[in-house]
């Protein structure tokens, strides 16, 4: 006997078998949980819909109760569900969880391995910033989420220098005489200097980031994101569409890096895949660089060395005719960083010559707006912790190490732009001094970097400090100035992880 599918979003009339059908339990369970009546969840599904300009969802108890029973509910319900449940508890609940299935958007937690398509990243994009806006920060990293590494990474992203299918060619708008019937493409209209004043936007965020941390602007980022996906998903003229993808990719990095300098490791991983299919898309070959050097970044903190290595070669090799020297200077450096937390010294040297020599030639002025941060001082800090990982094994670099640990110090308090930078500078030569079992020098560098911490919500920066501070405790246990450092520490510095704006 055949049922008749009642309006959630699919067709009035057509007809489901119900033969077979279990009872959804998983969906009985939050449902039980969550305190509503099946009128009540009917009511805030209709509502949803109609926030997310989906007017032709409308349910009642008797479609709820069908839910319940097992009928599977269709797009745009398995997600309005999820949301609305997320909502209730305070924390992630996947549409897998509430025992719904979604064939054709299984985007949940979509780990690396994605199709490089403009739909793919549009799609997800548009669905993971919005989660993110919803949810607070533990429920955003949620148990789920988990760090891509070694294969799982590498091999999906090794595509990211192949060439995309080319599309067949848009077909042009006819002309008087042409096809009868036939209607011009119609694009979506921007307002005048829209793209412009959408690229000062990113900038501003990107100085933001600079000089205030992660945390103080990472939901205004992603909201900025949000609302571009929104665009996106109209149709635009070849070249906004790729200024636009531009601006996705530039947005989603920087989304990305500040959910790294906030701790949301996973997310931040996510944000950094869907910004380099972006600039895959709009064919940016630098910034998909860039995007693979900020990535190796993140294997570097979590000590994957070898990973952090296949990604500066992969992103290396796909920008060699770009001619980027920043660039170019950025990977050699992180490449340098990532052979000396491997021990190689001699790669190491050779990767920091290559980035000095490459600085050397750059003119910044001729270089895109994200990478002129990458200066002197940055590549000295760069290079300086290169050297400090290397001194914890072999004592003939400690002399390099704080040489230019030291020199970077000095060329940010001029600048006085990247103060966490300066304060993340200033930890890797507390550190330095520790090697060297000078106390008094670590302390100092230790409790600058502390002042700088008040004041930049970077829960990256907390971490470090924390531990240089714990680890001056354990070799100088009974000097007065590491204990009252860390008594300081303990008592004023905030525990993180921390909310974020």
């Amino acid at each position: 006997m055949a049922t008749t599918r009642a309006r959630d979003g699919g067709c009035a009339d057509e007809p489901e078998p119900d033969g077979g059908r279990q009872p959804n339990d998983r969906l009985s369970a939050w449902f039980a949980r969550s305190g509503w009546s099946k009128g009540e969840l009917a009511r805030q599904v209709n509502r949803h819909a109609r926030a997310m300009s989906a007017p032709h969802v409308s349910t009642d108890t008797s479609r709820v109760r069908r839910w319940l029973d097992g009928e599977q509910p269709r797009e745009p319900i398995p997600q309005i569900l999820a949301e609305l449940f997320t909502r209730r508890f305070g924390r992630v609940v996947s549409i897998d969880e509430l025992g719904l299935r979604e064939p054709d958007e299984p985007h949940g937690d979509f780990g690396v391995d994605l199709p490089w398509t403009f739909e793919t990243v549009v799609d997800i994009l548009g669905e993971y910033t919005r989660g993110d806006l919803l949810l607070g920060r533990q429920e955003f990293v949620g148990p789920a989420l988990r760090l891509a590494a070694g294969r799982d990474l590498v091999e999906p992203l090794q595509r990211w220098s192949a060439p995309l299918p080319v599309s067949p060619p848009a077909v042009a708008p006819s002309r008087p005489g042409g096809v009868p019937g036939a209607r011009p493409r119609r694009f979506a209209r921007l307002p005048a200097g829209a793209t412009g004043h959408l690229d000062e936007t990113v900038r501003l965020f990107r100085r933001w980031d600079m000089q205030g941390g992660g945390g103080l602007r990472r939901k205004a980022v992603i909201g900025q994101l949000n609302g571009l996906t929104d665009l996106l998903r109209d149709e635009h003229p070849p070249a906004v569409r790729a200024r636009l993808l531009g601006l996705t990719a530039e947005l989603a990095l920087l989304a990305g890096w500040m959910s790294y300098d906030t701790g949301l490791q996973p997310g931040a991983q996510k944000y950094m895949v869907l910004a380099l299919h972006a600039a895959k898309e709009c064919d940016d070959a630098p910034f998909g660089a860039n995007v693979l050097g900020v990535m190796s970044r993140q294997m570097i903190h979590y000590e994957l060395s070898e990973d952090a290595l296949e990604l500066i070669h992969l992103a290396q090799y796909g920008s060699r005719d770009t001619g980027s020297t920043a660039l170019q200077a950025m990977l050699s450096t992180l490449e340098g960083r990532a052979y000396a937390a491997l021990g190689d010294a001699d790669r190491c040297r050779r990767a920091l010559g290559l980035a000095e020599q490459a600085l050397a030639d750059t003119r910044a002025e001729f270089e895109p707006d994200w990478i002129r941060y990458f200066d002197r001082a940055e590549m000295l800090a760069e290079s300086g912790h290169a050297f400090r990982d290397l001194a914890y094994t072999r004592p003939e670099f400690v002399a390099p190490a704080k040489e230019r640990l030291g020199e970077a110090v000095r060329l940010l308090l001029d600048t006085g732009e990247y103060v966490r930078s300066l304060a993340l500078a200033r930890v890797g030569l507390a550190t330095v001094f520790l090697i060297e079992r000078n106390p008094r020098a670590a302390v100092e560098q230790a409790a600058a970097a502390l002042e700088i911490a008040f004041r930049v919500r970077s829960e990256r920066l907390i971490v470090r400090l924390r531990r240089t501070v714990e680890a001056l405790v354990g070799a100088f246990p009974a000097d007065a100035a590491v204990r009252a450092l860390a008594a300081r520490v303990a008592r004023e510095l905030p525990e993180a992880p921390f909310p974020t704006a």
